[in-house]
């Protein structure tokens, strides 16, 4: 689990992870839902050599639905199967909170994070578009 010595860290990455999935979209306000995801025991960290190098979140159930996200590793520490292992780490921390399902977003641009939330046992449910009118 992130720690309170975490959160620094896990704003820089929530901050990453934001510029890479959204860099059209107008970043700002993570710094307190970071530190209540923090103390509320949301956040896992994966470390290798003890050093961090991925992070996922994950929500409490609400009917029965956990909600697994951000997922983020760092350029330097990807693929070596972290996002992986702590994707699998957050989904198993929902289902011991009692989630029955637990369901996450990802980009279908992406086959990287596709295959590997197939691999860990999640199936394609709908696809979805997002569309933003300008004036």
């Amino acid at each position: 689990m992130a720690t309170i010595d975490d959160t620094g860290l896990v704003q820089a990455w929530f901050g990453a992870f934001h510029d890479e999935a959204m860099p059209d979209r107008p970043a700002g306000g993570t710094d307190e839902m970071v530190a209540r995801r923090v103390a509320a025991g949301l956040l896992l960290l994966w470390e290798d050599g003890g050093q961090p190098v991925a992070l996922a979140g994950f929500s409490r159930p609400s009917a029965g639905v956990s909600r697994i996200g951000p997922v983020y590793t760092p350029p330097d520490a990807r693929r070596r199967g972290y996002g992986t292992a702590v994707t699998a780490a957050a989904t198993r921390a929902a289902l011991d909170l009692g989630a029955a399902d637990v369901v996450l977003y990802t980009d279908l641009a992406n086959p990287t994070s596709n295959s590997i939330y197939q691999r860990i046992g999640y199936r394609p449910d709908h696809d979805a578009e997002e569309r933003r009118f300008e004036p």
